[in-house]
This record gives structure tokens, C-alpha cells and sequence, in this order.
């Protein structure tokens, strides 16, 4: 389906709880979020209805996260049935990688096309001050699991303009193996707001002090808006998400489902429809897509994250939104 700036809307990213194994600075306070009520969350059986429904308005690809996607029972259950969805092409996964290796095996059966794994840095002391958890190792032990297993792998890295990330070290990870490390530009939506980003030509100009000069690569590789470029003698691609030096909202062919049901246009704005309010008020399914088909029709031009004054900006973190 087209929004109302010609923009082709075929991605819907589902988080699937707000609770987490790791307390990320710029993701939740160190004593975390108010989680929300086992009852508020959405139901496996209501997001399969409601992505079933999302078919027929053209949604292809789909992308599970949280908070952290695996520490929800049954996981693998859900990507399964979602493959199985008339019209779903690919279902992939985001994860900070803790669980992966007892989950990996069922994520295979059921089909994931896909597996992110987030990694801010590979020095164990630093790891523990920005995820205050001292579980690197589990981390590493995850992205072995997923590089085993032969589905496509991507690490996310968050520079922090305001931390010593050896930065080259995570790009590194893509030398030896295809396993493409892209670079997310800090989003100043809560506990963001507090942190700096670095932008992506301060990093290419690092790729290319250290590792020699960069080409871009015009090869589509992912669901979104992800840029890659090739490293010499690198087996993977080096990957740009800059939302905020090279705003890509004119391409962007996303929306959002919480884990509370709220469907969302844009990841800055609070403004869209809770589609758990209608399901369990005993809505049809053409009442469900209606409000979904207004959400998406409504759908801003842009993000203003370098305005000073937003109206309706989106108040909640991004545990709480889905990352």
C-alpha cells in the first residue's frame, strides 16, 4: 500500500515485549521500565490476526524485536506461524544475541530469513558500563550460534559520541566471515536525547584510515532504509542506518506495532491507533484494517528531530516502542 508521499509501506516491525536482559544507557534506566501487565501485551494469536490482516494492505516483510524479542516464551512458535502468513516473504529477527544459542536451533526450523544481533563494542569493561550487564561473552557465544547456523547475519553497532568505542574493532568482525556490521546513528528519542551520535562520515573516514578506501555497494540487502559499502579483502559489507546526517523519510517504507497493539506511522511521533482497544472490543477484521489503512494513509513526510519544538513527539523509550 502507497501512503499519501507515494511511499510503498511492505514493512511492519513487531516488538513483542518491552522487557529486556540488559539495561542499554541510552535504551532504560538502570533499574529499568515499568514493564507492562502480562494482560496489556498483545497476545501471539492478536498479532497473527493482525498481520494477517496487514497482508491485504500490502505488508511483505516483517521483523521481530522487543525490548528482547527471545525472553518472550515461544518465540520461534510465532515466526513459524508468521512464514506460514499468505503474502509474508520474510520474517527476521533482532536480538542483543544472549539467548541465541539455546533458541537457534527452533529459530531454523521455523524459518527466519534473518538474525540482528546488537553489539556496541567489543572491550568487555565497556560492554558492562553501556549494557550494565556483564554478559559479552553470551553475546559472542550468540553470533557464533547464528554464523553456525548459515541464516544471514548483521551486527548493529550504536556509536557513542560520548564513549571510546573502538569502532574499527566491531567493523572488523566482517573481514573474516560474511557477516555485514552496520552503524545506527544515535536516535534522540528517551534516554537517546542524553547521548551524542557520531555521524556516518566521521566513521568512513575511519574505514578508510584503517582499512583502505570504501565503495559503495548498491546491493540491496536488507528490509529498510540500510546502506552498504565494500572494504577490501572484507567477506561482509560495512552498513549505514544515519536516520539523522542523511535523512532517508522520503524512502522509508515502515510502520511500527508496540507490544501493547499501537500501530505506528513514525517512530518520532505518539500519533497512530491502538489496534488492541479494537480487537478485544470484538472488532471486525475490516473495522481492524480500516484503522491500520488511516494510520498508514496518515503517515508524516518526515522526522523533525533537529526542530526545537515537535508537536505530539513520541514521550515513551524505545524499549517500550520496539526497537
Amino acid at each position: 500500500m502507497k501512503d499519501e508521499f507515494a511511499r510503498n509501506i511492505d514493512y511492519l516491525r513487531i516488538s513483542v515485549t518491552d522487557r529486556c536482559n540488559l539495561r542499554c544507557v541510552y535504551c532504560m534506566p538502570e533499574e529499568g521500565v515499568d514493564c507492562a501487565s502480562h494482560d496489556d501485551i498483545l497476545r501471539y494469536d492478536e498479532i497473527l490476526r493482525i498481520c494477517r490482516g496487514l497482508t491485504g494492505l500490502g505488508i511483505r516483510k516483517v521483523k521481530l524485536t522487543g525490548g528482547e524479542p527471545l525472553v518472550r516464551k515461544d518465540l520461534p512458535w510465532l515466526a513459524a506461524r508468521l512464514k506460514r502468513l499468505e503474502g509474508i516473504e520474510k520474517v527476521t529477527l533482532t536480538t542483543n544475541g544472549i539467548l541465541l544459542p539455546q533458541y537457534m536451533d527452533e529459530l531454523k526450523k521455523a524459518g527466519i530469513d534473518g538474525i540482528n544481533i546488537s553489539l556496541d563494542t567489543l572491550d568487555p569493561g565497556l560492554f558492562e558500563q553501556i549494557t550494565r550487564r556483564d554478559r559479552l561473552k553470551e553475546v559472542k557465544e550468540g553470533i557464533e550460534a547464528a554464523y553456525r547456523s548459515g541464516i544471514p547475519l548483521k551486527i548493529n553497532c550504536v556509536p557513542l559520541g560520548n564513549a571510546k568505542q573502538d569502532l574499527m574493532e566491531v567493523a572488523a568482525l566482517a573481514r573474516e566471515r560474511k557477516i555485514h556490521v552496520r552503524f545506527i546513528e544515535m536516535m534522540p528519542i528517551g534516554y537517546g536525547k542524553q547521548f551524542t551520535f557520531l555521524g556516518e562520515g566521521e566513521i568512513l573516514q575511519m574505514l578508510e584510515d584503517g582499512f583502505g578506501a570504501v565503495q559503495p555497494c548498491g546491493e540491496q540487502l536488507g528490509n529498510g532504509p540500510c546502506h552498504y559499502y565494500s572494504l577490501p579483502g572484507f567477506c561482509g559489507k560495512i552498513g549505514f542506518i544515519s536516520a539523522i546526517s542523511h535523512k532517508f523519510c522520503s524512502g522509508c517504507n515502515r510502520i511500527r506495532l508496540t507490544s501493547q497493539g499501537f500501530l505506528k506511522a513514525c517512530l518520532q511521533y505518539e500519533t497512530g491507533c491502538d489496534l488492541r482497544k479494537l480487537l478485544r472490543s470484538g472488532a471486525s477484521d475490516e473495522v481492524i484494517l480500516q484503522a491500520a489503512e488511516e494510520v498508514i494513509l496518515k503517515k508524516p513526510k518526515g522526522h523533525q528531530f533537529l526542530e526545537r519544538e515537535i508537536r505530539e513527539e513520541e514521550s515513551h523509550s524505545m524499549a517500550q516502542i520496539g526497537g
